[in-house]
């Protein structure tokens, strides 16, 4: 059979190579699984173990009360002012947990959480509530701070200080206390009586008496009283001219209410209202150049929403 094979590898030259290349073809396969059969025998006992990386941890989300405090403006226009007392005191603490000597802060939370009976006084009196008023402007007639304006709503059970109706009776404290503090000694009611209309009933003449009795009251003390007072005259007779430095000064302070007041009506569209304020501005007070201004920027809005 050998002869019979090279018999024919002689006769066949192709086949010769080919067979040679199988044969190492096989050789090869087993020196591999040689290899592999002593890589099995040196590593028993000793089993193989695949570590795979653990992926990191996912940091855990910060609690609520770490994140940083809303400002003051946003604790004071989304909470306080629409009556979220309890949501607005727990604002208010994280807010000065961030920022301690914070005034404003501390202020407004003394008007969250004093008695407001014990803050403005016990003795009060009515006031009826008029086209443009809010608890700021009224706040910073009475109280001589606009930013007081939360001690005023409370004091009035107002659970919703960024609503007021015109025609609602609020009371107003019958103390002077422009300038937050406690009066000293009890608290006596200045209510005063209505005066007898004037002998020709004309509107100068009522005018001038209700001038005349501003400036009595303020030289009493009674500061916002006498502003009141001052707001009847220049009711009856926005050209009343003043009767000298302290009325003159009573007519400003008047003016500015009246501008401040007309300013927050112009921001939240109420545009009439806001149009009417300045008109009695500028009435007053012809060269008052804000009131010009600003009354200017109400008509142009005003005709622009028109033409939507």
């Amino acid at each position: 059979m050998q002869n019979s094979l090279d018999a024919r590898f002689a006769h066949s030259p192709r086949l010769g190579p080919l067979l040679l290349v199988g044969m190492l073809a096989v050789g090869l396969g087993g020196c591999a699984q040689l290899q592999q059969l002593k890589a099995r025998i040196s590593g028993r006992g000793k089993p193989t173990v695949t570590v795979t990386p653990a992926a990191a941890p996912a940091p855990a989300p910060a609690p609520a009360d770490e994140a940083p405090p809303p400002s003051l403006t946003s604790i004071i226009n989304d909470q306080l002012q629409s009556g979220h007392y309890a949501e607005g005191e727990r604002q208010l603490r994280r807010y000065l947990a961030a920022y301690p000597d914070d005034r404003a802060a501390q202020a407004m939370l003394r008007q969250l959480t004093v008695d407001p009976e014990e803050a403005l006084g016990h003795a009060s009196r009515p006031y009826v509530v008029r086209p443009g008023d809010s608890y700021s402007t009224l706040a910073a007639r009475f109280l001589g701070d606009g930013g007081r304006f939360l001690i005023l709503a409370r004091y009035n059970d107002s659970a919703d200080p960024s609503m007021l109706r015109v025609g609602q009776t609020l009371r107003v404290p019958a103390s002077r206390l422009a300038a937050g503090t406690r009066p000293e000694g009890p608290v006596q009611s200045t209510a005063e009586p209505s005066a007898a209309p004037a002998a020709d009933g004309s509107g100068v003449a009522k005018a001038r008496r209700l001038q005349d009795e501003s400036l009595a009251l303020l030289h009493k003390g009674q500061h916002s009283q006498a502003l009141e007072r001052m707001d009847q005259a220049l009711d009856a007779d926005p050209q009343l001219p003043p009767s000298g430095a302290d009325a003159r000064a009573l007519r400003q302070q008047l003016v500015s209410v009246y501008h401040q007041r007309a300013i927050v009506l112009y921001r939240d569209q109420q545009l009439d209202q806001a149009i009417s304020l300045w008109n009695r501005v500028l009435a007053i007070e012809p060269d008052f150049e804000p009131a010009t201004v600003y009354r200017a920027r109400a008509l142009e809005l005003k005709q622009r929403l028109k033409q939507f």
